[in-house]
């Protein structure tokens, strides 16, 4: 009985070193299966992250890209904005001196009109003195006074030619822009007429002016 417990004893250990050997020489395929299957699934993983960080880098090239052509059109609507913003106020400028050259234009129209109506009135007044002293001298001087155009007044005398009293003698007045006297169109021609013209501006005495020309008028006659 122990040479069979030992022949048994002998058997399981012959066993179980088979199995020991039969293990040891498949862990090497086994270690080699699983390099192998690790460096595939290494290689796979890294296309993939290397596709995958090809894919990130593309995508981050495009928000780049997207930032910058977002930020020149900024730039470039800024620029233009603010173009714009400048013509603006330029115009609005343009229309502010626009309106303070009306305001001017009006004003100083204003005044005009207030100076031509005022010195048109005194005209009146003044022709209405003049009417009133032709009424006056009418009759003592045989006088007459009409207004013909060009805003003047033709003073004509008669009774001056003994021989002729009803033949005229005559000269125009009328009031230049400095609303001085004008003398003109005298018939008979006078050459004192002028020196008489510039007395009455100095002295305003329209009587004695009137008197010095008929006086004129008459000593032509008798010469």
């Amino acid at each position: 009985m122990v040479e069979d417990e030992l022949a048994l004893f002998d058997k399981s250990i012959n066993e179980f070193g088979s199995k020991f050997r039969s293990t040891l020489s498949d862990a090497p395929c086994q270690m080699v299966g699983l390099r192998d299957a690790y460096k595939d699934s290494v290689k796979s993983l890294t296309e993939k992250l290397s596709v995958k960080l090809k894919e990130e880098e593309r995508m981050i090239e495009m928000y780049l890209e997207y930032k910058n052509r977002t930020h020149r059109q900024m730039s470039d609507k800024r620029k233009d904005t603010c173009k714009l913003i400048a013509e603006v106020k330029d115009k609005k400028q343009k229309l502010e001196d626009l309106r303070r050259n009306i305001q001017d234009l009006k004003e100083e129209y204003s005044r005009k009109k207030e100076t031509i109506s005022t010195a048109n009135k005194a005209n009146e007044e003044r022709l209405k003195r003049l009417q009133k002293s032709a009424d006056l001298y009418k009759d003592r001087l045989g006088l007459e006074i009409r207004k013909i155009y060009g805003d003047k007044l033709q003073f004509i005398f008669t009774n001056i030619d003994p021989k002729h009293p009803e033949s005229p003698f005559l000269f125009s007045l009328s009031l230049n822009e400095a609303r001085d006297y004008e003398v003109s169109d005298s018939a008979p021609h006078l050459e004192c007429l002028v020196e008489f013209q510039e007395n009455v501006r100095k002295t305003n005495n329209f009587s004695a002016f009137l008197a010095n020309v008929r006086k004129a008028f008459t000593a032509m006659v008798y010469t």
